[in-house]
């Protein structure tokens, strides 16, 4: 393997016995997986039969089980030295709207039997909510305006208490846009061909990417250099506003840029899963990432990341 695709470079002897249990074994957990082939005992939780031979294809043993049941987690219990927890929270419809019910049976399970060594679980920036363009470090506090963000604070809080109580190193990674041009939906190709429109300049709001090539090297730094119980900013070195970043991407694909809408009509012509996107700006500092997990990101900016593909 290509040292170059893992923060970790060789691994010691010890390590390669250890078992790895990836909870959320889609496109980012496949990527972990592949940077570390060979070299651990992969794991992953999969709640779908369909996906068997296509994780056993690639070294990977699948366990069944679906943390929206409980009862049938508890093969987990001690089963793993380390776990990467990257599935989101249940949709909507829960009476508490605001608890993480699969965070919280998944660590019911995992106190069993002894505790992981190491804990990595993957949050989001939408926790910090709307910040008004500022620079945003893991010490601001949390304003998490939707009902999504705020699950993703209870994981967290959840997730911090595992790890004090059970003396296991829980890191959390709050994780922007994921993007990358083998990704499904990983690109902004599909969205510029439709001509969905982007607010105007003087509304624009300032987004955050990471690739996710970076995005599962961060993992695995975190998995094995993360402070306990320690926030991280899972982005890259871009500072770009959205529409600023749609622009890029039509003329790197030689598309044309989308049309430019102010707020006060943005409403009528976006959906409401845009305009949620389109509320909340911030600028994420990266370099906890980069100064304590020791990360060098192979796609620094989107620029890079996109040509790549």
């Amino acid at each position: 393997m290509p040292s170059n695709l893992s923060p970790l470079g060789a691994l010691p002897a010890r390590f390669r016995r250890e078992r790895l249990l990836i909870v959320g074994c889609g496109d980012v957990g496949l990527r972990v997986a592949r940077n570390l082939a060979g070299r651990v005992r992969i794991l992953a939780l999969t709640s779908s039969p369909g996906r068997v031979d296509e994780l056993r294809a690639r070294g990977i043993t699948p366990l069944g089980g679906n943390l929206d049941r409980p009862l049938g987690l508890g093969r987990l219990a001690g089963l793993a030295t380390r776990v990467i927890h990257l599935a989101p929270p249940a949709a909507e419809g829960d009476p508490q709207w605001w608890r993480d019910r699969r965070t919280a049976a998944l660590l019911r399970v995992l106190r069993r039997r002894g505790p992981p060594q190491s804990l990595v679980y993957a949050s989001t920036s939408g926790v910090y909510g709307d910040c008004g363009g500022e620079r945003v470090d893991e010490t601001r506090r949390p304003n998490p305006r939707t009902p999504r963000a705020q699950r993703r604070i209870d994981a967290e809080q959840a997730i911090r208490h595992f790890g004090r109580a059970a003396h296991v190193r829980a890191s959390i990674l709050r994780i922007p846009g994921i993007y990358a041009p083998d990704r499904e939906g990983g690109t902004p190709r599909e969205r510029l061909q439709k001509g969905t429109p982007v607010l105007a300049a003087q509304d624009d709001v300032y987004t955050n990417h990471i690739h996710a090539d970076d995005l599962a090297r961060a993992v695995l730094a975190a998995l094995w250099r993360g402070k306990p119980q320690r926030v991280y900013n899972a982005s890259d070195d871009s500072e770009m506003k959205m529409g600023d970043y749609f622009d890029l991407a039509a003329d790197l694909y030689g598309l044309p840029r989308p049309p430019r809408v102010p707020r006060s009509t943005a409403q009528d012509e976006l959906p409401l899963v845009l305009l949620s996107f389109m509320s909340e700006s911030r600028r994420l500092d990266n370099r906890r990432l980069k100064n304590e997990l020791r990360l060098s990101l192979l796609y620094p900016d989107v620029e890079g990341g996109l040509k790549a593909g």
